[in-house]
C-alpha cells in the first residue's frame, strides 16, 4: 500500500504557481549584472546540486541503462537546457511580464505534441478549436499590424518557443519514460543533470564569441547606480535553487499526484503571476492589444486543460490505458 503524501499535491500546485511565476521577475533583475546564458547555466547548475543532494539524502538513485538516458538527454534539453536560455534571453528585449505569458503557450503546444507522439490519443474537437484561438491570442499580442507600439517580435518569439518547449519536453517524456520513473527525486534529478550536461557546451560556444573568451563565464556587473551589488547573483540563485531544484520536485509530485493534465493547467496560472510581478513590481507595463491577446491565449489554454465530460473522459481513459500496455 502506498503511502498518502504529507503535502497534498494542491499545496504544492499553489507553490508551484508562485515559485515559477516570480521566475520572470527573478531574470529580469539578475539581467542587470550577468548575460542570459549565464543565468540559464547558472540556475541549472544550482537547481542541480539542490535535486541530487536531496535524491542522495532520501537514499534515491539514478535511473540505469543507455536507452534511458538517451531519452532524458531529450527531456533535458526540451524541460530544461534550451527553455532557460530562451527565456533569459527574452528577457533582454522584452518585459518580464510580456516573457511570462509566451509561458501560457504550453498547454498549445503539448496538444500539437500529443497528436505527433502519441498516436493512441486524438485530439478532441474542442481541444483542436482552442489551439486556433490560442494562435490568434498570440498574433493579436504581436500586433503585426502595428509599425509602433508593438512588443519586439524577436524577444516574444524566443519566449513563446521557450513555452512550447514545455509542451513537448513533457510529452516526450510520458511517451517515452513514464514506464521508467523510479519515483521520489530520481527522475527530475536525472533531467536537470542532463540539461546540466547540455548546458556546457553552450556556455563554452558562448564564451568563445566575447572579447574575454572563457573569463566571460565569471564576469560580473555592473549594476545600475543605487542598486545592491549582489542582488543580480542573489536573485539568480533563488531562481535556480527554489525555482528550479526545489520547483522541479513539486512539478513532478503534482503530475504523480493530479496527473498530467492537472500539472499542465500550472501553465496558464504562471503568467498571471508573472504579470503582476511586472506590473507591481518593476513598473512595467502592457499595452491593450497584449492584454486582449493575453485573455484569449489564457482562455484557451483553459478550453485545452478543462476536464471532459463522463462519456468523453472514459473514453480518453481508455485510450491512455492502450498507449501505457503497448
Amino acid at each position: 500500500m502506498s503511502r498518502e503524501p504529507r503535502v497534498p499535491w494542491q499545496v504544492k500546485f499553489v507553490a508551484l504557481v508562485l515559485i515559477w511565476g516570480s521566475s520572470f521577475l527573478l531574470m529580469k533583475v539578475g539581467l542587470e549584472a550577468l548575460s542570459a546564458v549565464q543565468i540559464a547555466a547558472l540556475r541549472i547548475v544550482s537547481g542541480a546540486v539542490v535535486i541530487l543532494a536531496l535524491l542522495f539524502l532520501a537514499g534515491g538513485r539514478l535511473p540505469t541503462g543507455a536507452r534511458v538516458w538517451g531519452h532524458l538527454m531529450v527531456c533535458g534539453f526540451f524541460l530544461a537546457t534550451f527553455p532557460f536560455t530562451l527565456f533569459a534571453l527574452s528577457e533582454t528585449r522584452i518585459s518580464s511580464a510580456l516573457a511570462g505569458i509566451g509561458n501560457a503557450t504550453t498547454p498549445i503546444a503539448a496538444v500539437l505534441a500529443v497528436l505527433l507522439m502519441l498516436p493512441g490519443e486524438r485530439a478532441t474537437g474542442r481541444r483542436l478549436v482552442a489551439v486556433g484561438v490560442g494562435f490568434l491570442g498570440v498574433v493579436t499580442i504581436m500586433q503585426p499590424w502595428a509599425a509602433a507600439d508593438r512588443p519586439d517580435l524577436v524577444g516574444f518569439a524566443m519566449a513563446l518557443v521557450g513555452g512550447a518547449s514545455y509542451g513537448i519536453g513533457w510529452t516526450y517524456n510520458r511517451r517515452f519514460l513514464s514506464g521508467v520513473d523510479l519515483g521520489g527525486l530520481s527522475q527530475p534529478a536525472a533531467t536537470l543533470l542532463s540539461g546540466l550536461v547540455l548546458m556546457v557546451p553552450v556556455v563554452v560556444g558562448w564564451a568563445l564569441t566575447r572579447p574575454e573568451g572563457l573569463g566571460a563565464v565569471l564576469s560580473y556587473g555592473p549594476v545600475e547606480p543605487g542598486t545592491w551589488a549582489w542582488l543580480p547573483l542573489l536573485c539568480t540563485l533563488v531562481l535556480g535553487l527554489v525555482g528550479t531544484g526545489f520547483a522541479y520536485m513539486l512539478q513532478f509530485d503534482v503530475v504523480r499526484g493530479a496527473g498530467p493534465v492537472i500539472g499542465t493547467t500550472i501553465t496558464y496560472l504562471i503568467p498571471v503571476v508573472s504579470v503582476l510581478l511586472g506590473v507591481l513590481v518593476l513598473g512595467e507595463h502592457l499595452g491593450p492589444w497584449q492584454l486582449v491577446g493575453f485573455v484569449v491565449v489564457l482562455a484557451a489554454a483553459w478550453v485545452i486543460n478543462r476536464r471532459p465530460k463522463a462519456p468523453e473522459a472514459a473514453a480518453v481513459r481508455e485510450r491512455e490505458q492502450a498507449t501505457a500496455s503497448s
